[in-house]
C-alpha cells in the first residue's frame, strides 16, 4: 500500500502510538505560525530509542496509528 508523504508523516492522527516520539514534542513554546515547520521527518520509538519498533518496522506516523501492528502502546512484541 502506498501511503503519500501528508499521511506518511501526520503527527496529528487521531490513533497514533503513545510510544512514538519525535523532537518536536519537546519544544515547549507557543506555536508561531511566522516559524516555518521543521518536519525533519526524525521520530523514533521509546522502547527501542531508534527509528525501528520492536517489530521491526519504521517508527513514524504512517506506520504508528494502527492497532493492527503488534507493538501498538504496548513497547513489545
Amino acid at each position: 500500500m502506498i501511503v503519500n508523504e501528508a499521511d506518511r508523516f501526520n503527527i496529528n492522527h487521531p490513533a497514533l502510538c503513545e510510544c512514538l516520539r519525535w523532537k518536536g514534542m519537546f519544544i515547549g513554546v507557543p506555536h508561531d505560525p511566522s516559524v516555518p515547520p521543521a518536519n525533519d521527518g526524525h521520530f523514533w520509538c521509546v522502547y527501542t530509542q531508534t527509528c525501528l519498533g520492536p517489530d521491526g518496522n519504521l517508527a513514524e506516523p504512517g506506520e504508528c496509528s494502527s492497532e493492527d501492528r503488534a507493538c501498538y502502546g504496548k513497547g513489545h512484541v
